[in-house]
């Protein structure tokens, strides 16, 4: 298992992590060293504990507001979700097209116009052949 050392507040501590974990811890002291920097830049020097334990309620607090934050937008993405799956589940009614239907009457005189017109070209063909 590394030691790592890290500097917290001016003071410098021997942590041990899992191998591979460095980084994370590196990491993780950085954040608690800003905090207690900024502590120490408020108040001065103070007691070892009460720098450690004022720095972790800082973090704490602005890790509490990343989750509130994280829980706002977990439900208005929710809410977005929601909308969305209603939007799919309209149906759209097809456009309704009207075809105008032709008369009967317009029918029968198409007829009678075709009758005459087979008449008129029977009668030429039966005068053209005599």
């Amino acid at each position: 298992m590394p030691e790592v050392r890290i500097t917290i507040g001016g003071r410098q501590f021997e942590v041990a992590c899992q191998e591979g974990e460095e980084s994370y811890l590196h990491s993780a002291a950085k954040m608690l060293d800003d905090e207690a920097q900024v502590l120490s830049d408020q108040v001065g020097r103070m007691p070892e504990t009460r720098m450690l334990l004022m720095a972790g309620l800082l973090l704490a607090d602005k890790t509490a507001a990343v989750e509130d934050k994280i829980g706002e937008v977990r439900a208005e993405l929710a809410e977005r979700e929601a909308e969305l799956a209603g939007l799919r589940n309209v149906a759209v009614e097809p456009e309704r097209i009207e075809v105008p239907v032709v008369p009967q009457s317009v029918t029968d005189t198409l007829a009678e116009l075709a009758a005459r017109a087979e008449s008129l070209a029977a009668e030429v063909e039966e005068k053209a052949t005599t």
